[in-house]
């Protein structure tokens, strides 16, 4: 399977809920549902968990990614990912790479190699 890396520099065939999606399975969902409803103070259903990556405006993404800043940014500039981005890390960015820092060093390392 070839590697989608969301805008943020997730990698979506890491997600539990994009490999949910994908393997079409409604045990996996409704796990990965109550998880997250936990976690997040929300009350997300089994059918709340379809996600096809983040990338672009086609396909199903999970609740918040729909409405995302930081994605509805990087397809309105047409980009990539973040990385390619001139005000790459910008403020939103740098409060979700508090989060995520695995992403924050994936997309350093993608702009290094843009800059060797």
């Amino acid at each position: 399977m070839k590697r989608i890396l969301a805008y943020c520099g997730l990698v979506c065939g890491e997600c539990p809920a994009y490999l949910a999606t994908q393997a079409n399975d409604d045990e996996m969902r409704s796990k990965i549902a109550a998880e997250w409803s936990e976690s997040l103070g929300g009350a997300l259903t089994k059918e709340d968990i379809n996600c096809d990556g983040c990338l672009g405006t086609a396909g199903r993404k999970v609740g918040y990614c729909n409405e995302c800043p930081i994605r509805v940014c990087a397809v309105e500039r047409g980009m990539e990912n973040c990385a390619h981005c001139s005000s790459y890390a910008c403020d939103s960015l740098e409060r979700f790479f508090k989060g995520a820092p695995a992403a924050k060093a994936l997309l350093d390392s993608l702009r290094d190699g843009e800059s060797k």
